[in-house]
């Protein structure tokens, strides 16, 4: 049995811990699901060894105790959104660590957007601000059920109950107006030299229809032409003749 004065290990540490492969996908399972620790993974991984085993020892058992368990294992997995309703014994088989991971309060906390991130999740829980119910819940690991997971919110008296609470707002919302505003103006851009094109063939046929104009104009320049150049050729002639007058 144990010293009851001490608590007994409730998961299973890997049998070979020096595993590169495990070293490394347990550092993206932390980076993802912002954990602190190997040691709630493991609890997670225990969780779900443990139903895995009682799945494959029902799962050959056809006797009315052996029905009777299968059918409370699935009815608490589905409380817990891990199973289906209409889901059998062996669907449980097929469950994977993230899908477990995914049910911790952490991350409901994130997926709801009370938080802008895992890390953030994580500190308002362990800072007394989330509320399961009615309910203060400071384990991020705690495992919440479908109808728990609908009454996650924070404290009344909390000043982050409040969504304009600078830790609560998008960081990015100013950059996003800004984007947003940006890409009406190159909208806009992009349209007017539709306009200035669609402007330019009436101005053709406002060209085209006064055609008489432009005649008469460029006749009345031809005239003045011919003036100016009949004046300057009697210029030249007067000039001739002055030096003829002088010597008679």
């Amino acid at each position: 049995m144990g010293d009851p004065r001490k608590a007994r290990k409730q998961y299973e540490t890997p049998a070979h811990p020096w595993n590169l492969a495990a070293i490394e996908a347990e550092k993206i399972i932390k980076r993802e699901y912002g954990l602190l620790r190997k040691k709630e993974i493991y609890k997670m991984s225990s969780f779900l060894k443990k139903y895995r085993a009682i799945a494959k020892r029902l799962s050959v058992d056809d006797s009315a105790q052996a029905l009777k368990e299968a059918k409370d294992v699935l009815r608490k997995l589905n409380e817990l959104g891990l199973v289906s309703s209409n889901a059998h014994i062996s669907d449980i088989l097929s469950l994977e660590l993230k899908d477990v991971l995914a049910r911790r309060l952490q991350s409901v906390v994130c997926r709801k957007n009370l938080a802008r991130s895992m890390k953030q999740a994580r500190q308002f829980i362990t800072h007394r601000h989330i509320l399961v119910g009615d309910k203060e819940i400071t384990s991020p690991s705690f495992l919440l059920t479908t109808v728990q997971e609908s009454v996650v919110t924070f404290k009344a008296k909390s000043a982050l109950a409040n969504e304009s609470h600078p830790e609560r707002a998008d960081p990015n919302a100013q950059i996003k107006e800004e984007a947003a505003k940006l890409k009406e103006e190159m909208a806009k851009a992009k349209h007017a030299p539709k306009k200035e094109e669609a402007a330019a063939p009436a101005k053709a046929k406002a060209e085209v229809a006064k055609p008489e104009e432009k005649k008469s104009e460029s006749k009345e320049e031809a005239k003045a032409e011919e003036v100016k150049e009949e004046t300057k050729a009697e210029e030249k002639s007067a000039e001739k003749e002055t030096p003829a007058e002088v010597k008679a």
